[in-house]
């Protein structure tokens, strides 16, 4: 039986995952759970019908909420070990592997069950600290949240204590993952092979193409938030929904793939195909291309990041080969939804500009859904919050640094003020 640890576990990913285990018990237990707080009520349920003895709060005013929902359900058990603030996810994971930052922490460790596999799927590029955390404990990081890498992915590279300790969660990375089990002498942050070789030629990664798949630039001029939210194929929560309606999502992925399977971003590219069927593919150098494919189902790649190298039965439907299918692949209309080659030349740029590019474009998705920008602007605030950071004195000042969490999180903080700036000026 696994120990499983889930950050983020109100969330899209988090729910799922938990939908997973409870049709798995005998493969799993729950022995913690982090939440950033907003749904205090879900997560004391969680943690109540998972028998859960601890759980990590951000916010801390949650706290007190936690308690007397905790309270509210009423059968007497005793109350889960609450961590709270900005780090206790952090905490949380690197106490129940013992490594504890006080002697207060250290006693209630031994009385934590040790994790096997941690899920991060927090949203946003709060999820560094917490991927560091996990992965200096050494334990196997199922990785959901993709922000981890845009931002830091030199900091996650650093903090691996063994190869191949990163399974990744998202549908795309998850499906390279697969589909590389089929090549040879791989190298990257989720292989175990670190002779150098390798026969890969390619990454595709496939998109939905969202909601206005088709339509010209002019066209999204007056796109709402309600038609953003209207994904055509996957159920995900509001911030990855309408990163994927800009096709954002995809260039974070791309640069989310560089950094996992430490493949140049001129090797990665991205093509639309609106079935959601196959999830992404591997080209090889002799010319074949390996693809993995299942209906749109968060779910499996959920239960593989949970259970690898097993594969649990029945997590999902299969595809129906009885039944007449039509699969289509598009290229990427590039001056519609410029965010995919925006992420290229942020990769190219340096080790700061995706985590700016990420940081900047939080602020603009979060102005979008309050109805303070429109859609379009969205990917435009990005792009001069980019170049302004190219002409930055903050840049030289970080640059003659070593990278840290300290700088990443350095880049972030002034990145989301310009951007804040640039929307109050729109």
């Amino acid at each position: 039986m696994r120990n499983i640890w889930i950050l983020g576990s109100t969330g899209s990913i988090g729910t799922q995952a938990l939908d997973v285990i409870a049709h798995h018990r005998e493969d799993y237990r729950v022995a913690g759970l982090g939440a950033g707080g907003a749904r205090v009520e879900l997560l004391a349920q969680q943690a109540h019908d998972f028998d859960v003895p601890a759980v990590a709060l951000a916010d801390t005013r949650a706290v007190q909420a936690f308690r007397d929902a905790w309270a509210a359900i009423g059968d007497g058990r005793i109350e889960p070990e609450i961590f709270s603030g900005a780090e206790a996810m952090a905490e949380l994971a690197a106490c129940a592997q013992g490594m504890c930052k006080d002697d207060a922490s250290a006693s209630l460790a031994s009385a934590l069950i040790q994790s096997d596999v941690v899920l991060n799927g927090i949203t946003g590029s709060v999820g560094l600290a917490p991927t560091l955390a996990v992965l200096r404990t050494g334990a196997t990081l199922a990785l959901a949240n993709k922000e981890s890498l845009v931002a830091g992915g030199e900091l996650v590279a650093e903090a691996m204590v063994r190869p191949g300790q990163i399974v990744p969660v998202d549908s795309e990375h998850s499906a390279i993952f697969q589909a590389l089990q089929s090549g040879m002498h791989h190298r990257g942050l989720t292989s175990a092979n670190t002779d150098g070789r390798s026969y890969v030629h390619r990454l595709i990664l496939t998109a939905s193409g969202g909601p206005f798949r088709g339509r010209s630039r002019d066209e999204l001029t007056h796109v709402t938030v309600r038609e953003a939210l209207r994904h055509p194929t996957w159920t995900m929560g509001p911030v990855v929904t309408i990163n994927s309606a800009t096709l954002m999502n995809k260039g974070l992925e791309l640069i989310e793939a560089a950094y996992l399977f430490d493949i140049p971003p001129e090797q990665i590219v991205a093509v639309v195909h609106p079935q959601s069927f196959v999830h992404s593919m591997v080209e090889f150098t002799d010319g074949s291309t390996v693809a993995q494919l299942s209906p749109p189902d968060m779910r499996l790649p959920i239960a593989l990041g949970l259970s690898w190298p097993r594969r649990l039965k029945d997590v999902a439907q299969a595809c129906d080969w009885t039944q007449a299918m039509n699969w289509s692949f598009e290229p990427l209309d590039d001056e519609a939804f410029p965010a995919v080659q925006m992420a290229r030349q942020a990769l190219a740029a340096g080790p700061l500009f995706p985590a700016v590019m990420n940081a900047a474009n939080e602020q603009a998705v979060a102005a979008f859904s309050q109805g303070v920008i429109g859609f379009l602007e969205m990917t435009d605030v990005v792009a001069r919050t980019l170049d302004e950071f190219a002409h930055s004195s903050l840049l030289g000042g970080v640059s003659d640094q070593a990278l840290t969490l300290d700088t990443v999180q350095a880049a972030e903080k002034w990145a989301r003020a310009q951007a804040d700036t640039l929307i109050e000026q729109s």
